[in-house]
């Protein structure tokens, strides 16, 4: 079968009623009225997916999913998405890639079977990190976006230290992975999928020769890749994917007062990829003190960050990164807090833009950090 023709099956795409509803509810579309995910699919639809392909449109979507929490015929737009993008890959066509496309090549050099890397470089002596435990943390790319957003001033390793802080106050001794690889996340929703593949299958086995039997992340992004994209690719997983909220959610830790007000980001990838909304939320609410503010649209409603997997950061993104920051200014909080470093990263870079004029600035801080930071006491952990 043509690949498209069952791509369209799969993602129901022929129950589309024109009725516009995701158009009407797309971030991108709201700023850009030459996107239109009905549009899209109707172009597709239609056999012009190549012209399609070779403008900007097709990379364009954010993949945020909030057409879909719209669509009244249960179309799966963000799955079209992706594999329509890698089928016109195939072809050779490609993505419109920002910073010059770095972080996409950077991930493509981590395929290479002999990398080496200095993976554990941001450890201190006084994280409590265990050789030969059973529960793993998996990091991610934070190291890389260190190196590369330093004019930004966000420290998204203090994301990295703050959950082993976290999970050592919790009596566990995180494992890390001296030969960790990016989990592919970006290739994937570009088409990428040969190259996503070969870090998948480099991460689950390195994994599970460890014998690991459960793999914490603080990424929504390297979570929802592992909890969904890597058994769609390489069959069920022999361990056990937990977010850091939802672990927390379920434990109890010794926390000290924090006497802030904050109002609290939904990554798309945790929210309405992933069903995680109220975990985070529980976890914010038990620290004594910490007032809780939420914005015009939270929950499955919240705004995204304006951009994915570094492609599209244009006028639109732009625009959607300005609305959210309002919104978090409206609250009167004195603190945003977001569990994705992408979208920390966004979201402060758009406050770095000379048009702002720093009217919508906001300190922003990172979930586990500010989990971290109101932690009253250490403990030393176990495996």
């Amino acid at each position: 079968m043509d690949p498209i023709t069952e791509i369209i099956r799969q993602s129901r795409a022929y129950y589309c009623l024109d009725c516009g509803k995701c158009t009407g509810n797309c971030p991108v579309a709201l700023h850009d009225e030459d996107f239109s995910p009905r549009a899209l699919v109707r172009t597709v639809l239609l056999g012009e997916g190549e012209e399609l392909a070779r403008s900007r449109l097709l990379w364009s979507c954010v993949t945020c999913r909030m057409c879909q929490e719209r669509c009244p015929s249960d179309v799966q737009f963000i799955d079209f998405q992706r594999k329509v993008r890698a089928v016109y890959r195939d072809l050779g066509h490609r993505e419109f890639c920002s910073h010059g496309g770095a972080f996409q090549a950077l991930q493509r050099i981590m395929t290479a079977p002999r990398l080496k890397q200095n993976r554990l470089g941001w450890v201190t002596a006084d994280m409590d990190i265990s050789s030969r435990g059973e529960t793993l943390y998996f990091v991610g790319c934070l190291p890389y976006f260190d190196a590369l957003f330093q004019d930004l001033g966000v420290s998204s390793l203090d994301t990295a230290r703050s959950t082993v802080k976290i999970l050592n106050a919790l009596g566990i001794r995180p494992r890390l992975l001296e030969n960790e690889r990016c989990c592919g996340h970006d290739l994937l929703w570009t088409g990428d999928e040969e190259h996503f593949t070969a870090l998948a299958r480099h991460n689950v086995r390195e994994i599970q020769r460890r014998k690991i039997k459960r793999v914490v992340f603080s990424c929504p992004e390297g979570y929802r890749t592992f909890k969904k994209d890597y058994p769609a690719f390489l069959g069920p997983l022999k361990f056990e994917v937990v977010h850091l909220s939802e672990l927390l959610a379920e434990a109890s830790l010794p926390l000290g007062v924090m006497a802030r007000s904050v109002t609290y980001h939904d990554p798309c990838r945790l929210g309405r990829h992933m069903g995680i909304y109220e975990q985070p939320r529980e976890v914010l609410r038990s620290i004594p003190g910490l007032e809780l503010r939420e914005m015009y649209h939270h929950g499955h409603t919240a705004l995204c960050c304006g951009t994915s997997a570094w492609m599209n950061c244009d006028r639109a993104s732009k625009a959607i990164q300005m609305s959210r920051l309002q919104e978090a200014r409206d609250t009167g909080a004195e603190l945003l807090v977001t569990a994705c470093p992408k979208c920390r990263i966004h979201l402060s870079c758009a406050m770095k833009d000379q048009h702002l004029g720093g009217s919508l600035d906001i300190e922003i801080k990172d979930f586990a950090t500010v989990v971290a930071e109101s932690l009253s006491s250490p403990k030393r952990g176990k495996n």
